[in-house]
């Protein structure tokens, strides 16, 4: 049985970090989804579950799964990262703690960037190629899987941060055939590129086939 929303259209992203929600919500309003918070839903106390998994799929479903239970309604998660070549696809899952330091989400995406750039120091620029990875994941109340989407955007790694208009690796990835990185990136060009953008517009087309129309 095709499962239902019962009228709503609302849906829960499972992140703290607002950039992701912005993200996500710059797409699925433009399919009338209305998008909140955890903050926005009071759910900010809720136990953060072990993201064990081995994979970005894995990783979004565990965190789908545990907040959908937690807060008894639907709930999105994703899980993303970075993959480069030359490092075997490190850092991959581990992606957002990879250098293990920083107080902050700014202080600790600083020191993420800084290790990349030392781990490809001796790298030509040739042999720097990278891709954003995103899995979205969507469970309901009972905690069963509804829909799951995954999109790439690949890109370069540049020997130095540039930009301003993004989070994490944004700075490092150039994705344009003009040098400009994600960062660089107006907020209508990432969205309709990046591997957010293209998770979360697959995920709206599987939503509004769940939800009826205002």
């Amino acid at each position: 049985m095709t499962p239902s929303l019962a009228g709503c259209r609302t849906v829960v992203v499972a992140t703290s970090n607002p950039h992701k929600v912005d993200e996500i919500r710059a797409v699925l309003a433009s399919e009338g989804l209305v998008v909140k918070s955890l903050r926005d839903v009071g759910g900010g106390g809720i136990a953060e579950p072990d993201e064990n998994g081995a994979t970005f799929a894995a990783n979004a479903r565990i965190k789908a799964i545990a907040y959908a239970r937690a807060l008894g309604t639907w709930v999105l998660a994703d899980d993303s990262g970075l993959e480069v070549d030359a490092l075997g696809g490190a850092p991959g899952i581990h992606s957002a703690r990879w250098a293990g330091r920083g107080a902050g989400r700014d202080e600790r995406d600083a020191a993420n960037n800084e290790k990349l750039l030392v781990a490809l120091a001796a790298v030509p620029l040739d042999r720097r190629g990278a891709r954003f990875v995103c899995a979205m994941c969507v469970a309901d109340a009972e905690g069963r899987v509804l829909a799951e989407t995954r999109g790439e955007f690949p890109g370069t790694i540049g020997m130095s941060p540039r930009g301003s208009n993004g989070f994490g690796y944004d700075p490092l990835l150039i994705v344009d055939p003009d040098g400009r990185t994600s960062a660089e990136l107006a907020t209508s060009e990432k969205n309709a590129r990046s591997h957010r953008g293209m998770a979360t517009r697959a995920m709206a087309r599987m939503l509004v086939q769940f939800t009826p129309a205002r």
